[in-house]
């Protein structure tokens, strides 16, 4: 339940973080609101894509029965890849964005061409459902009755958590700022990251793709078993485990690695630039 709750977050404050841009910057701008339904249009049309793909996810797996594992833990590195892809596009786009899109609002105003807004609106609620659907795959996949409804409970305290965020966020940082907000997300999601990593490892060992090496290496459990509420709530969202295989020590650190060379070399890009 908790990455339900936490991806249903974090990527409905994306969402709503571009569509707030667009909407404040047309109620501000009189030439702007002949905008607006273009703007709620692409927001329908954005929904429609993220459900659409949740659909062809579904009947995909349904399809690939003989090879279900595999589509499953395919799903589990793309997630992963795709949390990674996130935190980099942010880093480089999230200082300028809210310039970035006044600026297309102000040229799509003064042309009266507002299907670029359609466009933009569509693709930006389109991505973060997808997203959403591509991370969630897995638990949904093999979640059936009650806890099937535990998850879409987690997900409207998810979207009713991420409303107030965002209402905090507008109140222009006497409460919390963008800044703070985007540096402590980022690093849940990086760990987020790494726990769906892990798992993709697990499952391959599961399916003796991958030995285990040693199994386990130590067990804590008697400080934070991760079968307890609280140690599975940091297993799923850290990638924390109570008995771990080396495999997946290795694993782990092969992840961080990633992430370290990742980032030096978007620095080193930049510094060039």
């Amino acid at each position: 339940m908790g990455q339900v709750l936490f991806i249903v977050w974090r990527e409905s404050v994306e969402a709503l973080l571009v569509v707030g841009i667009l909407n404040a910057w047309m109620n501000h701008n009189a030439a702007g609101r002949a905008g607006k339904p273009y703007l709620w249009g692409g927001v329908a049309l954005g929904l429609v894509i993220a459900v659409a793909l949740a659909v062809a996810l579904f009947a995909a797996g349904t399809l690939m029965a003989g090879a279900q594992d595999y589509f499953q833990t395919g799903m589990v590195f793309i997630a992963s890849a795709l949390i990674v892809q996130m935190v980099l596009w942010m880093r480089e786009h999230g200082r300028t964005l809210k310039k970035e899109l006044e600026s297309g609002l102000s040229e799509k105003a003064a042309s009266n061409n507002w299907w670029g807004v359609t466009i933009l609106s569509a693709l930006a609620i389109a991505r973060e459902g997808s997203e959403t659907v591509v991370f969630l795959y897995g638990s949904l996949a093999e979640a059936q009755g009650m806890e099937l409804a535990k998850l879409g409970l987690a997900g409207l305290i998810g979207l009713a958590l991420a409303l107030l965020t965002f209402y905090l966020l507008q109140l222009g940082g006497k409460v919390l700022s963008w800044r703070l907000f985007f540096r402590v997300t980022e690093v849940m999601l990086l760990l987020l990251g790494a726990s769906l990593f892990l798992n993709g490892v697990e499952k391959l060992i599961s399916m003796d793709v991958l030995p285990t090496l040693v199994d386990p290496v130590w067990d804590s459990s008697a400080l934070l078993d991760d079968t307890s509420p609280f140690g599975g709530l940091m297993a799923s969202l850290t990638g924390y485990r109570a008995q771990p295989a080396l495999m997946s020590l290795i694993a782990y650190a092969l992840f961080w690695a990633g992430i370290w060379a990742l980032f030096q070399w978007r620095n080193r890009r930049q510094a060039a630039a």
